[in-house]
C-alpha cells in the first residue's frame, strides 16, 4: 500500500499584514471594554460624559462595543480572503462542521443576549445596573461564558468555511484572548455582586437596630 501523501500547500502566510492585523483587532476589543468600563465602575467616565444617566451611557458603550465586533470581523474575513486554503479543509464534512459551529456560536450569542439584555450584555454591572440574580438557565446552564464561547464556535466556524489553516490559528488566538479576559473580568464581576449583598446585609442589620 503507497504511503499516504498529504498535500504541500503552505498552511500560513506570515507576510500578510492583514493576518496580524485581525489579530490586534480581537486583542483590542476586550483591553478596550475592560479598561473602559473600570473607569466607568472606580470614575463613572461615561455617565458624566452621558449627563448623569448611566443607562444611556451602557447603551452608548454598547453601541461602541458591537460596532467595533463588525470592524472585529471585517478584519478577520479580510485576513482569511488573502491566506492559502488546504485541500484537507475543503472537504465537504468539514464544511458541514463549519457550517455547525457557526450556527451553535450564533445560538450561544443570540441567546445570551436574549437573557440578559442589553446592559446585562455589556457590562452594564459597572455602571451600577445589577441583575436582580444569578442567570442559570440555557445558555449558562451549559457554558459559564457562552457570549465568548460563542464567538470562539463562530470563528472556527468561519476558518473551516474558507478552508483556511490561518483562521484555525486566529481562532486558537481568539480562544486563548477570551480566556485571559475571563481571568480579569470573573472575579471583578463577582466582586461587584458580592458587594452589593454586604450592603444589603448590613442594610438588614441597621433595620433591625432602628426597631
Amino acid at each position: 500500500m503507497a504511503p499516504l501523501e498529504l498535500p504541500t500547500t503552505k498552511l500560513v502566510d506570515l507576510s500578510q499584514t492583514s493576518l496580524f492585523i485581525s489579530a490586534c483587532s480581537v486583542a483590542f476589543n476586550p483591553l478596550f471594554w475592560n479598561i473602559v468600563a473600570r473607569q466607568e465602575y472606580h470614575n463613572k467616565m461615561l455617565t458624566k460624559l452621558f449627563g448623569g444617566r448611566s443607562q444611556i451611557a451602557c447603551y452608548g458603550l454598547a453601541l461602541t462595543i458591537f460596532s467595533l465586533g463588525l470592524v472585529r470581523d471585517f478584519l478577520y474575513e479580510r485576513a482569511l480572503r488573502e491566506q492559502p486554503s488546504y485541500p484537507l479543509l475543503e472537504a465537504d464534512a468539514v464544511k458541514y462542521a463549519g457550517y455547525a459551529l457557526v450556527g451553535i456560536g450564533n445560538v450561544l450569542v443570540a441567546t445570551s443576549t436574549w437573557v440578559l439584555g442589553i446592559t446585562g450584555t455589556f457590562l452594564g454591572d459597572y455602571f451600577g445596573i445589577l441583575m436582580d440574580e444569578m442567570v442559570t438557565g440555557f445558555p449558562f446552564s451549559i457554558t459559564d461564558a457562552p457570549m465568548y464561547n460563542g464567538a470562539t464556535c463562530s470563528f472556527l466556524g468561519v476558518a473551516l468555511l474558507y478552508g483556511k489553516p490561518a483562521g484555525i490559528l486566529l481562532t486558537a488566538w481568539v480562544f486563548f484572548v477570551y480566556q485571559v479576559a475571563l481571568k480579569y473580568e470573573n472575579p471583578f464581576t463577582s466582586e461587584i455582586y458580592a458587594k452589593r449583598e454586604r450592603e444589603r446585609a448590613a442594610g438588614k442589620k441597621g433595620s433591625k437596630k432602628a426597631q
